[in-house]
């Protein structure tokens, strides 16, 4: 019987995750069928998506930072119960674009509440469920924000409109959290060309995929 995997993609503005899902998901379907579920924070389910539209509009609403880190919470919660636990408990493969460590590394680095404070509110919410592995992507904020302004416009929201300090303290979070818990996340240059941005990740998924078989 087939073992369930919960993978997670993590990584600052202009990451290229999107690509690197896209280009993979489409490879893991052909292989995996119905075994694999994908998703992403915050949405995946009509709860989590409104919470999304709150969250993410293109300007400013003026909501207080605690605000936005508890709806991120809340929005993390139904997702688990309506999404990921299901599929998890059925032993299917799900990938999720963002979990937790968003939170850790926006709410808690980018800011200013605490990592600490974060992981305290989210532990409520997750129960103690963490991904089998977190692959994070990175790249340094010039890059990154460059990359966002590029190809993203149109789609830009308030979160890249945030100043360079904002998403330095959110990128040092997160390369903060890939040393203290290097056995799960796993970091990948996302600076390189996209094929080997693509190859790198898809190494890791086969990796865990294999380990867990």
């Amino acid at each position: 019987m087939p073992k369930p995997i919960f993978i997670s993609f993590e990584g600052p503005e202009g990451a290229g995750k999107t690509s690197v899902l896209e280009a993979l998901i489409s490879e893991l379907k052909t292989k995996l069928g119905d075994n694999l579920v994908t998703t992403r924070e915050p949405g995946g389910n009509p709860i989590s998506e409104v919470i999304r539209s709150i969250l993410q509009p293109e300007e400013d609403n003026g909501m207080d930072k605690r605000t936005e880190a508890l709806l991120y919470t809340a929005a993390r919660r139904q997702h688990l119960v309506e999404n990921i636990k299901p599929a998890l408990d059925q032993n299917k493969i799900v990938i999720s674009d963002r979990y937790v460590d968003s939170s850790l590394a926006y709410q808690g680095g980018g800011r200013g509440l605490g990592i600490d404070n974060i992981w305290e509110i989210n532990q409520f919410a997750i129960d103690g469920l963490l991904p089998d592995m977190t692959i994070y992507l990175d790249v340094p904020v010039e890059i990154g924000l460059a990359r966002v302004n590029e190809n993203r416009q149109g789609k830009i929201d308030r979160l890249d409109k945030e100043s360079i300090s904002f998403h330095q303290k959110v990128r040092e979070t997160y390369l903060k959290l890939q040393s203290e818990f290097s056995d799960r996340i796993k970091i990948v240059d996302a600076t390189q060309p996209l094929n080997k941005v693509i190859d790198d990740t898809r190494i890791l998924i086969n990796q865990i995929l294999e380990d867990k078989s």
